[in-house]
């Protein structure tokens, strides 16, 4: 594992939506492990080499809600699809809006500001690119640049960032969140973009502003059981 490279992210809204709001979208106190994890991947990732462990995640801004009313589409159109309209092996699929739109109440988060602590865990083979990987995050942290726009929850809440260039403690704030959603994929290997969801929670418990986010084989990371491959004979 690397060292730890952190991140000052901020925004005007934010929603990082509970798994159990099967309708409207309410979001959780502050931002999830895996949200903060897209982030580090917008900027900068490599996922045959390596990916990010969030560490920390410190809370720089009172939380104050919003409710909005957003209009949704109840389909999207999938990689592969889009990939086979790009090749024109197939016709372009059209969503329209006014069909399909459904509107949703979603309670959401107002001007947020976290510092996020991340290191890179390489893949078995990529242990002596550490420093190269550091480096090249540092450098595109630092001008800014990266793959896509990061977000906060949902792509309409757009998230900004820089380097951390102040020590400053986090405010004194105290939040049990209880049960969260630590990421939505499978972290003990690679994800080149056929990952099925594979959904781990913890307790998150924020103090004086900051939150400890276990290592993913931690045991206070819950996680589902894996799907086996042994299929038992007939009786």
């Amino acid at each position: 594992m690397g060292s730890e490279q952190s991140l000052e992210v901020w925004g005007e809204l934010a929603c990082f939506t509970r798994p159990e709001m099967k309708v409207e979208r309410f979001s959780y106190p502050f931002i999830t492990p895996s949200a903060a994890r897209g982030i580090f991947d917008a900027i900068y990732c490599k996922p045959k080499e390596f990916r990010w462990q969030i560490t920390a995640i410190e809370v720089f801004a009172p939380v104050e809600w919003i409710a909005l009313r957003r209009n949704e589409v109840d389909c999207v159109a999938s990689a592969n699809e889009v990939e086979k309209w790009m090749r024109r092996s197939k016709p372009p699929m059209s969503i329209l809006a006014d069909e399909r739109r459904q509107q949703r109440q979603t309670m959401a988060l107002r001007d947020v500001r976290y510092r996020l602590k991340a290191r890179p865990v390489p893949w078995p083979g990529f242990e002596n690119s550490l420093t190269g990987i550091e480096r090249q995050f540092q450098r595109r942290a630092e001008h800014g640049k990266c793959f896509f726009q990061p977000y906060f929850g949902c792509r309409e809440f757009p998230a900004y960032f820089s380097p951390v260039k102040s020590n400053e403690p986090p405010p004194p704030i105290d939040i049990p969140a209880g049960p969260m959603v630590y990421d939505v994929f499978d972290l003990s290997q690679p994800n080149l973009g056929d990952a099925k969801p594979f959904i781990t929670v913890f307790h998150a418990d924020l103090r004086q502003g900051r939150l400890r986010v276990p290592d993913w084989n931690d045991p206070a990371v819950l996680k589902p059981p894996k799907e086996s491959s042994h299929v038992a004979p007939r009786q």
